[in-house]
């Protein structure tokens, strides 16, 4: 048996000999599981989720809807833990549903700004030339323009109750402006996401399976779908992750001025804009500060871990 240096010996390896290699996937994993904020990250978003969802089977979403003037403004207590608002209804019940609504927006956001920033950047990426240029400038110049100011103008223009009146869904009613948020958001941010997936795919379109492929007569699609776009996930998934954060700020603060969700549905963002005119009783809005907060802070951990993890100089 051969040895290096003094101390450590090499095993010979014959035809039988077998070396488990592992994945990037993997080594990605474990880096992320190593990661202490991220795990710390991902415990404050498991207990939201868990608040919102198991808070949902133990309160009646009607609790978040009753209103008793007799008990406007109680501090918190036995019967009420997070106490009541201006017109008596209970904050719990409607952190809980607020919550889900908030989460709700955060994720569908999201998910448009993804599809379009993804279909934009590989587009740009991909095809080059004057399509390239003519979509970068477009994301440049909605760059320029602050993200707050494109969601008001949007808002002003979609949010007319004549035009989108409310609906309901599963026997709970919900206001239309939420749908109209969740395109506002995701419309007005795919820009970040676009530039990033168009270095990926400018990068990866040079390599030689992409040639290859293009060699044995595979049509661009197949060639985007199987090649590059496998390529991009690493960064779409660190982006969407620190969208969300992103997106929940913003129906925060779109609620807040009260351009957001309209009532009767429950966000935390407009629950903090009812409690704008009564500070002084802490409770109104202390405790959906509180979740935004933590959610916002349990996503920036675990986007952080996650892009340290899906780092490729992170797994030399």
């Amino acid at each position: 048996m051969a040895t290096l240096g003094k101390s450590q010996p090499i095993p010979k390896l014959n035809e039988h000999t077998y070396v488990a290699g592992r994945s990037n996937l993997a080594r990605s994993l474990a880096q992320l599981r190593r990661h202490r904020m991220a795990l710390v990250g991902a415990a404050l978003v498991t207990f939201v989720i868990l608040f919102v969802v198991v808070g949902s089977i133990l309160i009646p979403e009607a609790d978040s809807r009753y209103n008793d003037p007799s008990r406007a403004l109680q501090a918190p207590s036995v019967e009420h833990p997070f106490g009541t608002d201006v017109i008596g209804r209970d904050i719990l019940a409607r952190v809980v549903y607020g919550g889900q609504v908030s989460l709700f927006v955060g994720v569908t956001a999201v998910i448009v700004q993804i599809l379009v920033g993804t279909f934009v950047g590989v587009a740009a990426g991909y095809l080059g030339g004057a399509v390239d240029s003519v979509l970068m400038r477009l994301a440049e110049a909605m760059l320029s323009i602050p993200q707050l100011f494109l969601a008001l103008i949007a808002l002003r223009l979609f949010s007319d109750p004549t035009q989108f009146p409310d609906f309901t869904f599963m026997g709970r009613q919900y206001s239309a402006t939420m749908i109209v948020i969740v395109f506002v958001i995701g419309l007005t941010s795919w820009m970040r996401v676009s530039r990033i997936v168009r270095s990926v795919v400018l990068s990866v379109k040079e390599q030689e399976y992409v040639t290859a492929a293009h060699a044995i007569g595979a049509s661009s699609v197949r060639t985007v779908l199987v090649h590059v776009l496998p390529n991009c996930l690493a960064p779409i998934v660190v982006s969407a992750t620190l969208g969300v954060a992103a997106a929940i700020l913003l129906e925060a603060y779109l609620g807040f001025l009260g351009l957001g969700v309209r009532a009767p549905t429950p966000t935390w963002g407009n629950i903090m804009g009812q409690a704008n005119s009564y500070l002084n009783q802490w409770y109104y809005w202390f405790f959906p500060a509180l979740f935004i907060m933590l959610t916002t802070l349990g996503i920036n951990f675990l986007g952080d871990g996650l892009r340290d993890a899906f780092d490729p100089k992170s797994l030399r």
